[in-house]
């Protein structure tokens, strides 16, 4: 309560009009973040390194499996918010029938409902879909349920009655859809549990339209799904949300970092030629405008956001009724433009692979991968802390020196990834560019950072190294 009371204290201080301009935006950001001196023109109190830290911990996590044939070892997440509410969700969770874990970053737009509702629900598609079939029929003669898979963890969340019936009632007919059928590879199953859920999502809100199931209609989410059992790591991603993976390289000493998902927006070459193929030649300069598809979305793969993947019947049955004419897009001459299906990839693990950085594109918005993993990395091996004499110079008021030793450390690694990317200066961490961030206000906050979401996952070297060794035996 004391963090919630200090935060719109401060955010109260000022009230600005928002530019709707993106281009501009970045110029008014640049240009009152280049210097102290800029940033003490918007009058914000700095804060003391006690209350940026109550801001920073507010919302971290951490978790240390206890199984010695586990592949990971723990994991830590952290989140801050920009948007109000937060547009970003996070989930983990260990299976009940299998050993394996599996966590995502969600990343959703216009409006959480959507990124809420897949957070609650892919990954129990996932471990249904993946779960030996003969199993799965055993699970459904005893009435089994989505919570009948996955063991989540730090879930806060949940639907009220009725639309938990309705997610329920998707999944029980999900499932025996699958059961009938032969089970196919990992990233099969994987894949198509992305779109089967994105198709219920579909379902739902035709045949159930109410205000939630057309918010998450309307709404959209990026997600980023990580899966891992025994070696194998299995990387599912739809839009922006990234995973980089960090490994230590011992003859050289030094730390390496490996992005392991590909960002679908109009930076990606593939992405744009596989949407330009998909349409007429005469919509090539219809299809991606301004590097957005149809002029308005800047992913090119996602779960929800119907309005790019309905027929022009569909949207004038159940959309414009509801919404009006102005739910409809410019240039939308052959549905579907956008797609939930992901792009996956599997990946070996090895002894050098110590841990994963999965985050929204809130935090690469501040910090390139390698900047990242060196954080990480350096956390872990020397749990560094700075040196109070390389602290910027304006930071040294008595009050920050005193607290410094005290408050400085984050034992968390996702707090650490966070606070790195608010105060990263050429001293390390500038405590006023970290104050700066958190007291912003809420109706300019947008225009200096996003919503981040940061799960850091912490492998089983132990593990993984005497999987490696009986797995190179049986060669």
């Amino acid at each position: 309560m004391l963090t919630i009371l200090l935060r719109d204290m401060i955010v109260n201080k000022l009230q600005r009009p928002v530019s709707s301009n993106y281009r501009q935006s970045i110029l008014v950001r640049n240009f009152l973040c280049t210097s102290v001196r800029r940033r003490r023109q918007l009058s914000l109190p700095q804060l003391s390194p006690y209350y940026v830290n109550l801001l920073l911990r507010e919302n971290e996590f951490t978790y240390t499996f206890t199984e010695e044939d586990c592949p990971v070892y723990g994991y830590e997440s952290n989140q801050l918010g920009a948007n109000k509410p937060c547009e970003d969700a996070r989930a983990e969770a260990s299976f009940m029938h299998k050993s394996g874990f599996i966590c995502g970053i969600f990343d959703g737009h216009r409006g959480p409902a959507c990124s809420q509702a897949i957070s609650k629900r892919l990954m129990h598609y996932i471990a249904a879909s993946i779960t030996d079939r003969q199993l799965l029929k055993e699970q459904m003669q005893k009435h089994c349920d989505s919570q009948s898979f996955l063991r989540s963890y730090n879930d806060k969340m949940d639907f009220v009655s009725d639309i938990k019936d309705l997610y329920e009632y998707s999944f029980i007919k999900f499932i025996q859809r699958i059961s009938v059928r032969d089970q196919t590879e990992c990233s099969k199953e994987i894949q198509n549990a992305f779109l089967c859920l994105d198709s219920d999502l579909s379902k739902e809100a035709i045949n159930c339209p109410n205000a939630w199931t057309m918010s998450v209609a309307m709404s959209g989410a990026t997600a980023c799904i990580a899966y891992v059992e025994g070696r194998d790591l299995h990387l599912a991603s739809t839009g922006g949300c990234t995973a980089v993976l960090g490994s230590y390289n011992l003859e050289i000493d030094e730390w390496d970092a490996k992005e392991l998902t590909t960002s679908h927006d109009s930076t990606n070459r593939r992405e744009v030629t596989r949407v330009l193929s998909q349409h007429p030649r005469e919509e090539r300069h219809t299809a991606i405008q301004s590097h957005r598809l149809l002029g308005g979305l800047q992913v090119l793969r996602a779960l929800g956001n119907f309005r790019y993947k309905w027929s022009n019947e569909t949207m004038e049955k159940y959309i414009v009724p509801v919404y009006g004419e102005v739910a409809k897009l410019p240039f939308y001459y052959t549905p579907p433009y956008l797609t939930a299906e992901p792009e996956i990839k599997r990946y070996k693990l090895i002894p050098n692979d110590k841990f994963l950085i999965m985050a929204s594109d809130g935090l690469w918005n501040f910090l390139t991968p390698t900047k990242a993993v060196n954080i990480i990395g350096d956390h872990i091996t020397s749990k560094h802390i700075s040196d109070p004499d390389r602290i910027a110079a304006e930071d040294k008021s008595l009050e920050f020196l005193v607290d410094f030793p005290m408050n400085s450390f984050d034992r968390n690694a996702a707090t650490h990834l966070l606070r790195h990317a608010l105060g990263a200066s050429e001293y390390g961490v500038e405590h006023s560019k970290v104050s700066f961030y958190l007291s912003v206000p809420q109706n300019v906050v947008r225009l200096f950072r996003d919503d981040i979401t940061i799960t850091v996952i912490y492998f089983n070297n132990d593990c993984i190294s005497a999987l490696t060794h009986n797995e190179s035996r049986c060669v």
